[in-house]
């Protein structure tokens, strides 16, 4: 009994350790620091492009990620010894990615604060202040994330903010939210998957051919959604056909077989979706046999009534 309770002694002390003094508990397992590169676009890009900003590196923050960052990405990689590849992974996250605290100013504070506003709706001004309100939204965030709410924006703060997925915004007026299966949360999925099919649908909405139909994307934090397999690592969306009557938001869903299936609508939203993520789409299920013949998009069982976007 002795030699167990001293056993269960020196367990509670290296709990203690562990978990008391700098690993602490987290809500998400896999978080990680995700991979940018060129031709990527979003929040994350936007932060990218502040912390750039914050080691000296001269670029317009955007959102997007061009040849101009890309460009600043392989100086600041050289200057600290990387490979210079201008893809931004888990290293150069890592040296990017500068501690910031209440009281803090400065391009990385900003990037914080796009960050919770982009991901958490945390409506901060974006002004580079650390003030009471960013100290807030980042214990409030870190309480989310289950990673210790000390307002200190570290590495794990970083990884997980990061990380961390973003809702599709339905307000811009380009897009309308479908739950075909129930998962009326399911809207979720990385930033560059969101603010990539965001663009495009923005485009598409010039032509005249109404709005842009999403449905199942995922969850807030990942995981498997009813119905759909493969949508639980926050790349992959679905969006419908268009229709000839532009209607694809309040009329029925139709196949690319329907008379009222407009293929060459189909076919430019397909065109803008790959134009607007270049090099950043890995595939697009959909049966219409002419799209698959031109090299748009890739036969799959089931996927005659929606286009299923894998991003990369």
């Amino acid at each position: 009994m002795r030699r167990l309770a001293r056993i269960i002694t020196l367990f509670t002390a290296m709990a203690g350790l562990l978990f008391g003094l700098g690993v602490p508990a987290n809500a998400f397992p896999q978080a990680a620091f995700p991979l940018t590169s060129n031709g990527n676009r979003g929040s994350d890009v936007v932060a990218l492009q502040h912390l750039l900003a914050a080691h000296g590196r001269s670029v317009a923050v955007d959102g997007v990620f061009n040849s101009g960052t890309q460009s600043a990405v392989v100086g600041f990689q050289q200057s600290k010894g990387l490979a210079a590849d201008g893809i931004v992974g888990p290293a150069t996250w890592g040296a990017l990615a500068i501690t910031v605290r209440q009281g803090d100013n400065g391009p990385a504070v900003k990037a914080v604060q796009s960050l919770l506003n982009a991901k958490r709706g945390a409506g901060l001004s974006a002004d580079g202040a650390f003030g009471p309100a960013t100290d807030s939204a980042v214990r409030t965030f870190q309480s989310h994330a289950g990673i210790g709410a000390d307002g200190v924006v570290g590495p794990t703060t970083w990884q997980n903010l990061l990380w961390h997925y973003e809702n599709t915004d339905f307000g811009a007026g380009s897009m309308c939210a479908q739950s075909p299966d129930g998962n009326a949360n399911a809207h979720w999925a990385t930033a560059g998957a969101v603010a990539q099919l965001e663009a495009a649908a923005a485009t598409f909405a010039t032509t005249g051919n109404g709005k842009l139909p999403v449905g199942d994307a995922g969850f807030e934090h990942g995981g498997a959604i009813p119905g759909h397999a493969s949508h639980n690592v926050g790349m992959d969306m679905d969006v419908w056909p268009i229709r000839t009557d532009s209607a694809q938001c309040t009329a029925g869903r139709i196949t690319w077989q329907s008379s009222t299936y407009d293929r060459a609508a189909t076919r430019s939203l397909v065109q803008e979706i790959r134009a607007k993520a270049p090099g950043h789409v890995a595939l697009i299920f959909f049966n219409d046999p002419q799209l698959i013949s031109e090299g748009l998009t890739t036969s799959y069982p089931n996927h005659d009534n929606h286009l299923h976007i894998r991003y990369k």
